[in-house]
């Protein structure tokens, strides 16, 4: 097991963080050397893609800069210091006209379609002179973040639902695309303020959520069974 080499498609559950997947995966395998392509925040569910082996490791920015697809729910009327449901309250806009919002949705977010200039959130794991934002917040700070190229691919509107004021969206991005700014961009343009409320990323590049496995009670042959080898890896 020790010389297994290859990617595993994990669905991550709400709650651990990525590193605690990694952490799940080493104790499982005994293998060391395992990183992941791409963080998902703790409350954010879906496709986590583990590399495993020195081999896989050294390939992580190839799966880093693929693109990906989430779907995310919205709150609307309210902001938060950490643009999701984690955080504090920082502004409440009152009681959301959910008719008007229907109406503006699709010139609104029309606008985020394409290549936007985007500020990372504070509480992002994003450096500034060798400190990570999140820990500058923790702090009480708030720095001036440069704001940085994104490519948004599509947003569709899967649902809305008027009594719990929230908008469900499946967006396709570029890699670097911040899906907690982006929320709270959208919120701010409709002009009611907005919140994640939950993440799910479903696809990786050509990876695909229905296609990943829960670490949850699997052996080191259920693993073994289930790593694959990309071309770039063969």
């Amino acid at each position: 097991m020790k010389d297994l080499t290859g990617i595993l498609l994990v669905n991550k559950p709400p709650g651990p963080t990525s590193h605690d997947m990694v952490g799940m995966l080493r104790r499982i395998t005994g293998v060391k050397k395992i990183g992941h392509a791409g963080t998902l925040d703790p409350f954010a569910n879906g496709l986590l893609i583990c590399l495993i082996g020195r081999g896989a490791t050294k390939k992580s920015d190839e799966f880093m800069h693929m693109d990906k697809e989430y779907v995310a729910v919205l709150s609307l009327g309210v902001e938060t210091d950490t643009y999701d449901r984690e955080g504090k309250i920082v502004k409440e806009y009152g009681e959301v006209d959910m008719g008007e919002v229907q109406k503006k949705l699709p010139e609104v977010l029309n606008k985020f379609i394409g290549t936007i200039m985007q500020e990372p959130p504070m509480f992002s794991a994003k450096k500034i002179k060798g400190k990570k934002l999140y820990e500058l917040a923790r702090e009480g700070k708030t720095i001036k973040r440069t704001k940085v190229p994104v490519e948004i691919a599509s947003i569709e509107v899967l649902d809305i639902d008027t009594t719990k004021s929230q908008i469900i969206l499946k967006i396709a991005c570029g890699s670097g695309t911040y899906i907690r700014s982006l929320a709270y961009d959208i919120g701010r343009t409709l002009g009611v303020g907005a919140y994640l409320e939950e993440l799910e990323r479903t696809r990786i590049g050509q990876y695909l959520l229905k296609d990943a496995m829960l670490l949850e009670g699997c052996t080191k042959e259920d693993i073994k069974k289930n790593c694959v080898i990309p071309d770039s890896l063969s």
